[in-house]
């Protein structure tokens, strides 16, 4: 295991701390100077279809009656109620937030509390911006870097330690737990941290959610996104189910209004409608299937490739040698994906690809291809 205590940082240390995003498409598009929309951005996992008529127009009804001009629901009921219906869950055991980044800072805040935490890794990096935050003591334990190619797969690790956060799936690697053998984990720590944010994303993924678990264990924070299913990043949308008196506590020491009206209306009208949402995932998951098998035979034709199997929108590829070079040349053609030199564990042998449009995906792995020509 790969002990790590913030308390032990000086502030040149955390700055110079390695949280590394996917998504820079505003920034890759000035530097080529080319329109955003004209990078094919395979660095975030993201859905490639326009976000819903559905949203859109909750959005512009907002925007035609003024709606703006008031200040949001501070208490965000309405929100609530749509999505504890939509789950089954008492509205009183969700927090609705600006994102899962923002709700992933107050699970830090929470685990700070019980001791030190764990973060099987390689991880998001986000979960050691959070502990950072509160100056909680955290530390690394590592996954295997091969795996079966059925999902889903028992969680591999039980680390000694008071809280462990869980990726399903695991982000970067894709790979989709069991929800029996995350039942033990959760017997087995005072706290667990589940982040769900590309479970509807994923085929069969619902099935391993840990949703239903928060009814019988105080100890259980699960975190979910709206941003990654319905192509909506700039929207900031998620919400956290766990033990109300763990929310209802963050809800006094967080921003008043953590929500703008345009979010809570997507929320709302989003999780509303059920059968719309049904179609929407029946989407997602025809996607994943067909591209993820189509990207993964083209890519498996470059020696010295290894393309990781995975059960979501998004896999790892491992080549013999660094990838420093093909990155470099796949961002002087509009095209990118992540760098993982930045994940624990992994170096610059490999990088992180995201699921496009068919379209977009032949241009992405002829690219690919061709960077390793050079």
């Amino acid at each position: 295991m790969d002990k790590f205590n913030i308390n032990s940082l000086d502030n040149q240390d955390v700055k110079d701390m390695n949280l590394k995003h996917g998504g820079n498409i505003l920034t890759q598009a000035k530097k080529l100077n080319i329109l955003p929309s004209k990078i094919i951005d395979s660095s975030a996992s993201l859905v490639p279809f326009k976000p819903p008529k559905i949203l859109l127009d909750a959005l512009f009804l907002e925007i035609k009656t003024l709606g703006f001009r008031y200040y949001p629901e501070r208490n965000l009921h309405n929100l609530k109620e749509i999505i504890g219906k939509f789950h089954q869950i008492n509205p009183d055991n969700i927090l609705p937030g600006n994102g899962a980044s923002e709700l992933i800072t107050w699970a830090g805040y929470e685990a700070s509390k019980f001791g030190t935490s764990c973060i099987p890794s390689p991880s998001f990096v986000d979960y050691e911006r959070s502990l950072s935050c509160w100056n909680a003591s955290f530390n690394y334990s590592e996954l295997p870097k091969n795996w079966s190619n059925s999902f889903p797969q028992s969680f591999p690790i039980q680390p000694i330690c008071d809280v462990i956060w869980i990726t399903n799936p695991h982000n970067p690697t894709g790979q989709l737990w069991d929800k029996k053998s995350l039942e033990i984990i959760l017997k087995k720590y005072k706290l667990v941290i589940c982040d769900e944010a590309f479970l509807a994303i994923t085929p069969n993924g619902e099935k391993e959610s840990l949703i239903p678990l928060t009814k019988i264990y105080e100890n259980l924070l699960v975190i979910r996104s709206l941003t990654k299913l319905f192509n909506i990043a700039g929207l900031r949308l998620g919400y956290v189910i766990g033990s109300s008196e763990k929310l209802k506590k963050w809800s006094i020491k967080r921003d008043p209004w953590p929500l703008n009206c345009f979010a809570i209306n997507a929320g709302i009208k989003l999780l509303s409608n059920r059968n719309f949402y049904k179609e929407w995932t029946k989407k997602i998951h025809d996607w994943v299937i067909v591209e993820k098998d189509w990207v993964s035979n083209e890519l498996s034709k470059i020696k010295n490739l290894k393309v990781h199997n995975s059960s979501t929108n998004f896999f790892l590829i491992e080549s013999k040698f660094s990838m420093t070079s093909n990155i470099n040349y796949l961002e002087k053609k509009g095209i990118l994906i992540r760098e993982c030199s930045s994940f624990r564990f992994l170096d610059e042998k490999w990088a992180r690809i995201s699921l496009q449009n068919r379209k977009n995906n032949k241009i992405l792995c002829r690219e690919i291809q061709n960077s390793f020509k050079k």
